[in-house]
């Protein structure tokens, strides 16, 4: 018994250290996502943009945009996509097998004919069935494609794509009118760049014409107003942070810039997992650890992109697995920069932190919340541990999301409404109550289901956008 009550006590103490040090983390990142948003708002005027708009030095872009069954939103996304403000861009559509109107769609909205399309193909992808080009825009290429997942339909246009620098979008997705500007400017400053990750923001509840959001509105879901709650606490808060340090391994595959070049010699994406686009930054960071060169992977905070997030429960729980499952493949394909110095701050820090404070958070998480009651009925609980473990584990949450609220409608005033504003500062207090533990427990759950369901998906269920 004695062996016991030790065991317990210096479990609870072993939880409560966990969620000090993950809490420590967290304060480092608000700290530099502070700082780099702060300067960020106050630096990058108008006026800049447009003085990179009149010059002559820039680097021409290939828009990468994978689709599947996207009819709902497709048509939207592209007109976003052509209407970009930059010198000389090109949209290559990658119709991956789709069982639905997508291509059909597009064809209808762009007037799409075909034609014999010469092309190295630098990496291997399921065939290509036919390449369209519009009679409307000359920049705009629709690819259609067998289907081998979003991965290959990335590698399909990166064979087709022209440009130095690519960008890899969401179909779904919206971008701001001048995020190529705001993303590029970085390749131009430094040549040491290799890639730059821009804000994702949630694109339900905005008001949309002709594929440009002209004003944000939240979403009128409870489950779509949460997650503005969680991009701006993981955009400004964690990307920033990691930027900040230099070891920065995630840029969304819903909006990043990369260098054609450096990706195409590292192989292009990787086809066999889900988290493809965390892998590819990975993989680039490590070729160039191993290779001894300077290079530089950036987040900044606002070439924006909008993308349609879940509105339901189920769609919700799917994406939130594949994302967990993502995150334990991409550790297990790189388990060698673990704790390695080779890899600098990457393997001593970034990479453990991902394994101990990411992928293993919700399995502590949700043990502890088991583990309450145990103590409870046995008579073990210890009122000072659970109000501690309540107070790190939720509280300081709380005042994450409020400090990302902040800086979202604040600093950078994307939701000019007061109301709006006034109730993403309550609904960070109701993300405590229930939400975030019912995602941890599907992410605690995804944790055991990563090799019996590698490279599963999931539908992703569209309700498509309003246009006024």
């Amino acid at each position: 018994m004695n062996l016991l009550l030790d065991f317990l006590f210096l479990y609870q103490v072993v939880i409560l250290w966990y969620f000090a040090l993950l809490n420590l983390f967290y304060a480092l990142f608000a700290f530099f996502g502070l700082g780099m948003v702060a300067r960020y708002a106050r630096e990058l005027s108008e006026l800049s943009l447009k003085d990179l708009l009149e010059r002559e030095a820039y680097l021409p872009v290939s828009i990468l945009v994978p689709t599947y069954n996207e009819e709902k939103t497709i048509a939207h996304s592209v007109r976003s996509f052509l209407s970009l403000h930059y010198p000389e861009f090109e949209v290559i559509v990658v119709a991956d097998g789709p069982k639905d109107r997508t291509l059909e769609v597009l064809k209808e909205a762009f007037r799409l004919v075909e034609v014999e399309w010469v092309y190295r193909r630098a990496l291997f992808t399921k065939p290509v069935r036919a390449v369209y080009r519009s009679l409307i825009y000359p920049n705009l290429i629709v690819v259609d494609k067998e289907n081998g997942g979003k991965a290959d339909a990335l590698n399909a246009g990166l064979n087709l794509a022209r440009y130095p620098l690519f960008c890899a979008v969401d179909a779904d997705s919206l971008l701001d009118a001048q995020a190529l500007l705001r993303a590029s400017r970085l390749f131009l400053e430094d040549e040491r760049v290799l890639a730059v990750g821009g804000t994702v923001r949630p694109l339900n509840g905005a008001v949309v014409r002709e594929g440009v959001v002209e004003a944000m509105r939240l979403p009128q879901g409870f489950l779509e107003k949460m997650q503005v709650l969680e991009y701006a606490r993981a955009f400004f808060l964690g990307r920033a942070g990691w930027s900040a340090m230099g070891a920065l391994l995630i840029i969304s595959g819903a909006f990043g810039l990369f260098r054609r070049e450096e990706v195409l010699r590292v192989g292009g994406y990787r086809t066999d997992t889900v988290g493809e686009d965390m892998e590819l930054v990975v993989r680039l960071h490590r070729r160039a650890r191993e290779e001894r060169r300077p290079y530089r992977i950036l987040y900044t905070p606002d070439p924006i992109c909008y993308t349609e997030v879940p509105a339901d429960w189920k769609t919700l729980r799917r994406q939130r697995n594949r994302w967990h499952r993502g995150l334990w493949e991409v550790l297990w394909f790189h388990r060698g920069m673990l704790f390695n110095p080779r890899y600098g701050r990457l393997g001593l820090l970034a990479m453990p932190y991902f394994l101990l404070f990411e992928a293993l958070a919700p399995v502590v998480e949700v043990l502890g919340y088991l583990l309450l009651p145990v103590f409870y009925l046995l008579g073990l609980l210890s009122l000072e541990f659970a109000l501690l473990f309540l107070l790190l584990a939720v509280g300081y949450g709380i005042l994450l999301s409020q400090l990302g609220v902040g800086m979202e409608t604040l600093l950078l005033k994307r939701y000019p409404r007061f109301t709006d504003r006034l109730a993403l500062l309550f609904l960070a207090l109701l993300e405590a109550l229930g939400y975030r533990q019912l995602l941890a427990l599907e992410r605690f759950l995804a944790s055991f289901q990563v090799w019996r369901k590698r490279g599963v998906w999931g539908e992703m269920r569209r309700k498509g956008l309003d246009s006024p």
